[in-house]
């Protein structure tokens, strides 16, 4: 076949030494990753996941309505088997999750096919879903009400109505916690 119909089209991708390529990719690769690396020790959390709204998100001392934490094992496992979590700094070789808290020690957490309430007050986009996007079947947490124990909380996402949360691994101990959030910069 000949690549007469373009003159010159390739002629440049010739002249190119392709010793320079790889390099080039690996220097990328490693500038991204200290560029990560360097985020993580400021205290900064991109968030692309639908659970909240997609922007920078700073660790904070303060004690706030959003966490960065590792999810239950169980909950943990299921989620890296169904690729709903990337790789990441927990110990089961997953990501943080970055979620609102709705529940704290000392509040009613009413769980129905409504969804989720706290203290009588129903949460919107917070009801199970029976499958996911892939229809593969999910577990819910339970129908019931359930007094939020010490030392633990319920962190649900009332962003995205598909968010995996306590909604479906109930509550999560305060020593999963790995920081507190606010927002830095967010698109809504």
């Amino acid at each position: 076949m000949s690549l007469k119909i373009f003159p010159g089209l390739f002629d440049r991708v010739r002249s190119t030494r392709l010793a320079v390529i790889p390099r080039f990719v690996l220097f990328a690769i490693g500038a991204l990753s200290a560029l990560f690396q360097l985020c993580g020790w400021l205290g900064l959390r991109f968030n692309m996941s639908p659970s909240l709204p997609i922007g920078i998100y700073v660790v904070t001392n303060a004690a706030s309505n959003l966490v960065e934490f590792c999810p239950p094992e169980s909950a943990a496992t299921f989620m890296i088997a169904r690729g709903y979590r990337p790789e990441g700094v927990c110990r089961d070789g997953g990501a943080p999750l970055l979620k609102p808290v709705v529940a704290r020690p000392g509040d009613i957490v009413d769980v129905s096919s409504r969804g989720i309430g706290v203290n009588g007050n129903f949460l919107p986009n917070t009801s199970q879903r029976s499958f996911d996007t892939k229809g593969r079947p999910l577990t819910a947490w339970p129908e019931g009400r359930f007094a939020v124990a010490a030392g633990t909380i319920w962190a649900v996402s009332t962003y995205n109505p598909r968010s995996f949360d306590s909604r479906y691994f109930g509550p999560i101990h305060i020593a999963s916690i790995r920081a507190h959030l606010r927002p830095m910069v967010t698109l809504w």
